[in-house]
């Protein structure tokens, strides 16, 4: 018989099949790599010629058949339609996964051998059934139709309600089933690669029949995510076979196993000819007498049969290359591109003798540039498998010299998982190539050593060492045997100080820990290195304070083993681990405590030396001091500390010397009275200092600038004491209040004094409380501490809301006076800003909690702010934090974009306290409308803060919380009206008005029924406030407010069609009550109304709701009836609002204006609970009609509503989303 058959279409020999795309336009200047036609030119020409395959002849043999493989009814020529098979052996087989794989090829050869037209069918019905296939190729249809009749036949067997495909199937018996799948392919071609391959049926007819199915155009045959997609974690989700995809993968999954299988056959053919060849040159080479005449003979007709043997498989790997490969690589699925990618990097590291040469390494630098993650990942791969043995990389020359400028940009992929794989590649160049990467090119990987992602900084990090940093430069030698590191040391130096990029030692530590760990924990090298004093072999300033960051840096992070801030956490050290850690920790400790004081000793001026010295100490094994009898080094490095703290003024410097007598002090120490005693000494310095200071400043009537940089030095460096340590004993809160007193009176003292005062006023109050017993706490003492607590509050609400005193001005005046003084002394946050966190802060700390869990004798110190505090810290909110110049875009554009950062970030610390208040039942869950109202203007800046403190309020009280949503929009909408006058509607800003309502009615979209009454609640009051009459108004207008409807429209989409209708009913009531019965030709000015009246509209034919941002059309005149509803309750009427007529403002122009009384006040640790929402669907307040059908039901109809993303009943689509 001749199995050769074509079954292509015509256009299918054009290179560019259906479905069939480039992944993007690569480079034009390819004719460098351009040998070799791809076009793919009729391909079955390179098979043996062979004409159209007849009927198939019974063998001359006799067969003797296995079992029968079906039934066949009618007879004679039986189609797939009316076949009821046998379940196939092999897909049982192999998804019982109960028989060695051995034993299954062994079998279906023995079935093959005796009659190879069944066992063909066999293998091509396993593929078929496993493609999710019901049909069955029968023997029949296998002698007279062509492949493409078959694929169609086959097609009509597809069962498109089916659920269950095997290939596709996520459970562990169909894992296995996949791995089995491919196993199996694999083996086939390996036991036949002997005899049976090269007997012109079984290779021939399943290349053949592959290729029609992956040209097929049949939609059947061409579902995505099956076994490529289950054995690739990065392939899209499934989708059902008959969705129509432009190329069946798991087909080309088969035939890339199929054409891999082949590989490694031909390998062993060509191993085999090798052999055969130095067999016949040896005997050759022998004498006349000697030689073999024989075995020559019978060599050379085994050459002739090797290289036929070759021929044969040469011409199979091509049919498979030029039919499959050629025209799928370029598909539009990107897993079949991956797949293709992957394999033929799998070919060229097997065989690289045929398949490393450009006219094949082109299709993996044209992809390169593909547009998917996926497929550029598998590029990058399989470059690394070719890159990664010299052998092969020097057959490289000229597609690195074509594609290496594409290969070191992708280190900045978007993608992180291929940008880690490129770096990867770059360090396999590097070691494999010699000079193939230049230094520029270098230049280019160098900073990701400082990006935030860990594994691609760590990948640089290898790259950098390796090119640059490693002294033995691949000699092979470890680290470890590298006795002196100074010559590693002086390059990494050089790199960071010249880099320029980054200031962070953290983060460059980090990266190179993997690979030069060992050279960055030798202490004794960098001790050495820091306290030499020789001029030729020491270190300049920039390199001793990079070495003294780097030295900081490797001890954090040799004993924590935490990556730096800002970078992804690491994972949790196992016990091995921290054992190491400790072990680590005690060495450095014995190797640093004696060069720690000399190092102190040299640095102890230097401010940006001694902070990280000092950190240093804090990650000794303090108990060493005790155990080694190390007493001596101890005193000396608290001397050394002492002399920090009287020499320097800069924030870091003082708060690092604060942790490291703070560790020093630990009463589990057994040296802790060394620390205690300089703790004592520095405090009775510093106290007897202030209280000289203040004498002097009370006395006098003006301070000059020497003393009020003294007091401001001596402040601070109480103030950050006071962080750490209990300075309660030196009774400085008296001094402090009268210091902060005449500042609020006459508004004489520097802010540089102000900011430190407040602030040890505040620890000073939070050490006391800390220190009260939990039971039976003195009367004394708790009233001199709630005296202590009133007089703090009271001077910090001072400081926070006098903006006109003299005091705001002296700070604006001293300020320009001392900018160029003493840039240290400069306070980092401002003083009402300071004010601002004590008070939130002790409002927080001292709030309702203080009194529960069986402390009710503190109720006394609990701090409850009166409506006047709590205006001003919402005003505070308007002129610090909510101001129009915070927006991302001048963030980004100023110069000095790093103080704009920190700016940002304290406006945030100071918005998430005022948060906090609410969230935590401080202040009332109204005053939130200060912070929701900004919500979409300033989202770039506090989106996140807001949206999490809409999420956490919501959970308090959710009807309070549904009117401070109201609240929040009312007051927008009447601070526009106060500024734009009575056409605020044509301005800019009431669209923002209403996407701000937009954004606060998604809130409702997931729980419709639990929202139900919130939502008719925040329609209802939105009513009212629309008609609500202003003093001095025509009554002939339309109310001022009435565009607040349009606002309003915005939460219609949730709202059940019952519902919709009593809302209705009941904006006919309110208009009729206000303004009258209205002229039909009165609807054109009152767009508003018209706007509102539709979006409560039932909806027709799965339309969305009608709260277009656009004018609304006029009503049509039919649907007028549907403004008339059916007779309610008498209690349907809503009850008459108790809020206010006009919202409260807090805003900076409108401060002065007395503030209403807020409704509802709830504390969130008072235990007031809102009734559940089955209470809130019974409320007589509100009568709710019945949930329409297909909402908050289940049953098949409502998750069929919910698969179609449609409406059930009334309800709006979810896709108005």
């Amino acid at each position: 018989m001749v199995p050769w058959r074509s079954s292509r279409t015509q256009g299918s020999s054009s290179g560019s099949t259906p479905g069939s795309m480039g992944p993007s336009s690569p480079p034009s200047d390819t004719s460098a790599l351009s040998s070799g036609d791809d076009s793919g030119s009729d391909f079955e020409a390179t098979l043996r010629p062979c004409g159209k395959r007849g009927r198939q002849q019974g063998p001359d043999q006799s067969h003797v058949r296995k079992c029968p493989r079906m039934t066949e009814p009618n007879g004679g020529c039986s189609s797939a339609s009316t076949v009821s098979p046998e379940p196939n052996t092999l897909f049982e087989a192999i998804k019982s996964a109960k028989i060695a794989m051995e034993t299954v090829v062994v079998d279906w050869l023995e079935t093959y051998k005796r009659d190879r037209e069944t066992g063909f069918l066999e293998l091509i019905n396993f593929i078929v059934c496993s493609c999710g296939c019901q049909g069955v190729v029968t023997p029949q249809m296998f002698r007279d139709l062509q492949n493409s009749e078959i694929i169609q036949q086959l097609t009509e067997q597809f069962k498109e309600d089916s659920s269950e495909y095997p290939l596709s199937l996520n459970t562990r018996p169909w894992r296995r089933f996949r791995d089995g799948f491919c196993e199996l392919l694999t083996a086939v071609v390996q036991r036949c690669q002997y005899s049976i391959i090269y007997d012109e049926f079984l290779m021939g007819s399943l290349i053949s029949f592959l290729i029609s199915l992956t040209d097929s155009q049949v939609r059947a045959f061409r579902h995505t995510s099956t076994l490529a997609g289950r054995q690739h974690p990065w392939v899209a989700p499934l989708r059902h076979p008959m969705v129509g995809v432009p190329a069946p993968t798991s087909i080309v999954v088969v035939a890339m196993k199929v054409m891999s299988a082949l590989v490694k056959v031909a390998l062993g053919v060509s191993v085999q000819q090798e052999n055969n060849l130095r067999q016949y040159e040896a005997e050759r080479s022998k004498g006349p007498g000697r030689r073999a005449t024989e075995k020559l003979e019978a060599l050379m007709v085994k050459r002739r049969e090797l290289r036929e043997q070759q021929e044969e498989i040469e011409n199979m790997m091509n049919a498979i290359f030029k039919g499959v490969f050629v025209h799928r690589y370029r598909d539009v699925v990107p897993d079949i591109r991956a797949i293709c990618m992957e394999e033929l990097g799998t070919w060229m590291k097997t065989y690289a003798a045929s398949f490393l040469t450009d006219s094949y390494l082109k299709y993996i630098g044209w992809t390169l540039y593909d547009k998917q993650r996926e497929v550029r990942l598998q590029c990058v791969k399989a470059l690394q498998g070719l890159y990664g043995h010299r052998d092969t990389a020097a057959n490289m020359e000229l597609f690195t010299r074509r594609f290496k400028t594409r290969m070191v940009s992708m280190v900045l992929d978007k993608e992180l998982s291929v940008a880690v794989e490129v770096v990867k590649l770059l360090t396999l160049m590097l070691e494999n190539m010699g000079e193939a990467l230049t230094d520029e090119d270098c230049q280019s990987v160098y900073p990701i050593v400082f990006v935030a992602n860990r594994p691609l900084a760590a990948a640089a990090g290898i790259f950098l060492y390796r090119r640059l940093l490693d002294p033995q430069q691949g000699a092979g030698m470890d680290a470890s045997y590298d006795r002196d590191n100074r010559a590693f040391f002086q390059v990494l130096l050089t790199f960071f100080i010249e880099i320029e990029l980054h200031e962070h030692a953290a983060y460059l530590v980090d990266s190179l820990w993997d690979c030069a760990g060992p050279r960055l924990r030798d202490w004794e090298t960098i001790s050495a290195l820091l306290l030499e004093e020789s001029p030729a072999e020491g270190l300049g300033d920039q390199q001793e304070k990079a070495l003294v960051e780097i030295l900081a840096a490797s001890v954090v992070q040799a004993t924590e083993g935490q990556p730096p801030v800002g970078r992804e956490p690491a994972k949790k050290p196992s016990s091995r681990e921290r054992k190491a850690q400790m072990e680590e920790r005690i060495r450095l400790t014995h190797c640093l405590i004696p060069a720690l004081p000399k190092l102190l000793g040299k640095f102890s001026a230097d401010a940006d030396k001694a902070a990280p010295l000092l950190e240093v100490l804090c990650c000794f094994d303090l108990s060493i001091y005790c155990t080694g009898r190390l007493e001596k080094y101890l005193v000396l490095v608290l001397e050394q500390l002492e002399e920090v703290v009287q020499k320097h003024t800069e924030q870091t410097v003082l708060e690092a010397a604060s942790r490291a007598l703070h560790a020093l002090c630990d009463p589990e120490l057994a040296l802790q009275r060394h620390g205690d005693r300089v703790r004592s000494r520095l405090a009775d310095q510093l106290a007897d200092k202030f209280n000289q200071e203040v004498t002097e400043m009370l006395q006098a009537s003006s301070l000059d600038d020497e003393e009020a940089y003294s007091m401001a030095a001596t402040l601070k460096r109480i103030s950050i004491l006071f962080n750490a340590h209990d300075l309660t004993r030196w009774q400085l809160f008296n001094p402090c209040t009268q210091l902060l007193q005449r500042a609020v009176d006459t508004g004489e003292v520097p802010p540089q004094v102000l900011v430190p005062t407040i602030t040890c006023l505040y620890f000073h109050i939070l050490w006391e409380v800390s220190s009260l017993p939990t039971t039976d706490v003195p009367e004394e003492q708790l009233q001199s501490l709630k005296t202590k607590v009133i007089t703090t509050c009271s001077l910090s609400h001072s400081c926070l809301s006098d903006v006109d005193s003299g005091v705001r001005e002296q700070v604006h005046r001293d300020l320009e006076g001392w900018e160029e003084m003493e840039p240290a002394l400069m306070p980092g946050p401002s003083l009402c800003s300071q004010a601002f966190r004590v008070l939130s802060d002790l409002l927080l700390v001292l709030g309702p909690q203080l009194a529960e869990d069986g402390r009710e004798e503190l109720a006394p110190l609990v701090l409850r702010p009166d409506a006047e505090l709590q205006s001003q810290l919402a005003a505070f909110l308007m002129d610090h934090v909510f101001y129009p110049t915070c927006n991302q875009e001048e963030l980004l554009a100023t110069e000095n974009s790093e103080s704009r950062i920190e700016e940002l970030h304290q406006r945030r610390v100071l918005l998430a306290g005022f948060c906090k208040l609410i969230i935590y039942g401080v202040l009332e869950l109204s005053a939130a409308s200060d912070v929701f109202k900004h919500y979409t203007k300033f989202y770039s800046d506090y989106g996140d803060i807001i949206k999490e403190t809409l999420s956490l309020t919501r959970q308090i009280d959710r009807q309070e919380w549904a009117r401070t949503l109201l609240l929040s929009l009312q007051q927008l909408m009447t601070e526009l009206l106060h500024q734009e006058g009575p056409n605020f509607r044509m301005t800019e800003a009431f669209p923002d008005i209403r996407d701000l309502a937009r954004r606060f009615s998604l809130f409702f979209s997931l729980h419709k029924l639990r929202s139900r009454p919130l939502l008719v609640n925040i329609h209802k009051e939105g009513i009212l406030f629309a008609f609500q009459k202003i003093p001095g108004s025509e009554s002939e207008l339309p109310p001022l407010n009435l565009p607040f409807l349009e606002v309003l429209s915005e939460f219609s989409p949730w709202v059940l069609g019952p519902d919709k209708a009593l809302l209705l009913t009941y904006l006919d009531k309110v208009t009729q009550e206000q303004l009258g019965v209205l002229a039909p030709g009165d609807t054109g000015q009152w767009q508003s109304l018209v706007t509102y009246r539709n979006s409560l509209q039932p909806q027709d034919g799965g339309g969305t709701g009608a709260s277009s941002r656009g004018a609304a059309p006029t009503p049509h005149p039919t649907k007028r009836r549907r403004l008339e509803a059916p007779p309610q309750a008498p209690d349907s009427s809503p009850r008459p609002s108790t809020h206010p007529s006009s919202p409260a403002l807090t805003s900076t122009m409108l401060r002065g204006d007395p503030r209403p009384p807020q409704l509802s006040p709830r504390l969130l640790l008072s235990g007031s609970i809102l009734s559940s929402p089955q209470q809130q669907l019974h409320d007589p307040a509100v009568q709710l009609g019945p949930p329409p059908e297909g909402v908050g039901r289940g049953g098949a109809r409502g998750r069929a509503e919910r698969r179609r993303g449609g409406r059930g009943g009334q309800g709006l689509p979810l896709g108005r989303l």
